[in-house]
């Protein structure tokens, strides 16, 4: 029942932006912490940016400063902020969450969208 729904992805030109969305909907009784991944062709998906509940950020060392992470708990989103964009960023892009439809906080697992195509190309 819990489903994570990505958008904003695009096609857009090497020095552009986007702005991801993913929103967490269905029986849930917390959200811990969440994160997005990109997988490119022929490559293993691999981690851009997570943050926890509290707002404690992490991202890969490819975001060179050029990616925000945010979140609005109440709302049961989380952004991503893509600044600077070059081909090499160009995959499909997946929100993840660690989601608890328990009472109090409890079972939790992870969740997956089904990602948005983000295509960097002049």
């Amino acid at each position: 029942q819990v489903q994570l729904v990505e958008s904003g992805g695009g096609l857009v030109q090497p020095g552009g932006s986007l702005r991801l969305s993913c929103v967490a909907s269905g029986p849930i009784s917390y959200i811990n912490t969440m994160g997005w991944y990109r997988q490119a062709p022929g490559k293993q998906r691999e981690l851009v940016a997570s943050i926890t509940a509290g707002g404690r950020t992490k991202y890969a060392g490819s975001a060179n400063g050029r990616f925000t992470i945010s979140r609005h708990n109440a709302e049961k989103t989380v952004w991503l902020e893509l600044n600077s964009l070059v081909p090499e960023d160009t995959a499909v892009y997946y929100c993840n969450a660690d989601i608890c439809t328990g009472v109090f906080g409890s079972d939790c697992r992870e969740h997956w969208g089904r990602g948005t195509q983000v295509a960097v190309s002049s």
